[in-house]
């Protein structure tokens, strides 16, 4: 029988005293033996309790190292705890979220069973707060309308094992970091994108294991909901100003199009009736494709309440979103010009293709 591999368990937090206890606790109640892991907790300098809790479990759990991150940045913490990490298989994991029994005996068998370069398995996005708001906000977070192709957000347990384009919270080979490099530190947002784009653009095995379930716990306060989108929606943009290769998959684009487009119809029909009616025919495509999906969630999960909250909460996901990438657009154009902008961008594109940048 083959022995089984050594499992290092990377934790960033920061002021995760309401979560990093269920965080922890599923990893303990793995099925996986302990003497086979270790967690690496990466603390951002906290300034709540989670300090005061971090120390009770390391003095009851010699398995969990405490290394501090005073960047307080999340790529810097992935590094941080990669340049520590003893294992052949790195996996990363979320404070905010809890494993499954066999989420890491499964990661283990999966990764030598298909020899992927990273597996990962699929978000079972939790509200915070579970009420009306909160419900409809995790299921446009879960739909494909809402999610795009993000298939560790939209596939089930009987979609099979699959290649993917990323594998959000995934379980790595340790060469995986020798061969490509580690995160990209000056990505704020979208490091774990990038880091597989640039895996599979080197000819990496990416996987989604369906039967591998994260289960998430989303911010699902409006507030911090729309804050969250815009963030997003403007990383999708920054993100080109560090990378070498395109940074995010043409899903994260789309808001920004759509936006666009829909301001651009709206200038024009100053000067042309005609484009107040393609502004009219674009809104009400949108709204009925909204309302479709809003429909079928409903009907799944069988609760009426979402059905009036979900449009709502679909345009303001994507608006905000593709608002927070023309503030990207702007912010990149301010900082390098239109012209350099093209050249990066051309050359990231000419990368992805295989083809050397000089």
């Amino acid at each position: 029988m083959t022995e089984l591999p050594l499992v290092s368990i990377i934790v960033p937090c920061r002021n995760e005293e309401y979560f990093i206890s269920k965080c922890l606790d599923s990893i303990l109640d793995s099925d996986y033996p302990k003497e086979k892991l270790e967690v690496l907790v990466i603390d951002g300098i906290s300034s709540d309790g989670t300090n005061t809790i971090l120390q009770e479990y390391t003095q009851r759990y010699p398995l969990i190292r405490v290394i501090m991150n005073p960047r307080r940045i999340t790529p810097v913490a992935f590094n941080i705890g990669i340049d520590h990490a003893g294992g052949d298989l790195i996996m990363i994991m979320s404070a905010h979220a809890t494993y499954n029994n066999d989420a890491i005996s499964k990661s283990v068998e999966y990764s030598q069973q298909y020899k992927a370069d990273n597996i990962g398995g699929i978000w079972k996005i939790l509200p915070r707060k579970r009420d009306a708001m909160g419900n409809a906000i995790v299921a446009a977070l879960s739909h494909r309308f809402g999610a795009g192709g993000a298939a560790y957000r939209i596939s089930d347990k009987q979609s099979g094992v699959q290649h993917v384009d990323t594998a959000a919270y995934g379980c790595y080979r340790r060469e995986v970091f020798d061969r490509i490099g580690r995160y990209n530190e000056a990505l704020v947002r979208n490091q774990d994108i990038e880091l597989n784009l640039r895996l599979k653009n080197n000819g990496g095995v990416i996987l989604l294991a369906p039967d591998i379930v994260v289960n998430y716990h989303a911010h699902t306060s409006l507030s911090a909901f729309c804050k969250r989108s815009f963030q997003d929606g403007t990383w999708a943009i920054l993100s080109f100003a560090y990378s070498s290769v395109i940074p995010v998959a043409w899903r994260h684009l789309v808001p920004l199009f759509f936006v666009t487009s829909l301001m651009i119809l709206a200038l024009l029909g100053f000067w042309a009736k005609l484009f107040l009616s393609l502004l009219t025919s674009v809104a009400a495509v949108y709204f009925l494709t909204s309302l479709s999906a809003s429909v079928q969630i409903a009907k799944q999960q069988r609760n009426a309440r979402l059905l009036p909250l979900l449009p709502v909460v679909f345009a303001m996901l994507h608006l905000i979103y593709g608002v927070g990438s023309l503030w990207g657009c702007a912010k990149l154009l301010r900082r390098r010009g239109l012209k350099n902008l093209f050249v990066v961008t051309w050359n990231q594109v000419i990368a992805v293709k295989g083809h050397p940048v000089s």
